[in-house]
């Protein structure tokens, strides 16, 4: 998969955390994803569709990060993953897809998007719709690590 098309995740990524929620995360070393398995607790996942690209994008957030994320932009601690937690992660989602649309739309690449799922629970999995290479990268902070999936057909 094309570095040029991952990036504006990557980067869109920590842009909305910093923004969001003034958290530091740090990009770990990429690789390609074999298996189903979200390597969180919290998944947001969206598909994505243009003339020539179809994909898909999840971002998995251990509990600690998604609490602390959550703190940091409502100002409210809770315990667990609960409706709040889905609705945050399903939103950064959301704005990070859009995000990277702004930027790949920049380089002529466009694309539409589907509403984001989310799904929690432990060893609960993420299902990319496209045929084609899955690139996970890790980040980790200060309150936790999460990772991102992306997934397209060329």
């Amino acid at each position: 998969m094309n570095a040029e098309f991952v990036n504006p995740f990557l980067s869109s990524f920590i842009n909305v955390l910093q923004t969001m929620a003034q958290i530091d995360i740090k990009p770990g070393k990429p690789s390609l994803k074999k298996d189903a398995l979200a390597r969180g607790d919290v998944s947001g996942l969206i598909g994505m569709v243009g003339p020539t690209a179809k994909g898909s994008f999840s971002i998995s957030f251990d509990k600690a990060l998604a609490l602390n994320v959550f703190r940091l932009m409502v100002g409210d601690e809770v315990e667990d993953i609960s409706d709040d937690i889905t609705d945050m992660v399903g939103e950064i989602t959301n704005m990070v897809a859009g995000g990277a649309k702004r930027q790949l739309g920049e380089k002529g690449f466009e694309f539409s998007m589907a509403t984001p799922v989310v799904v929690s629970g432990p060893s609960h999995t993420i299902k990319h719709q496209v045929d084609g290479s899955k690139v996970l990268m890790p980040f980790t902070s200060e309150h936790g690590s999460a990772f991102i999936e992306i997934c397209f057909n060329q």
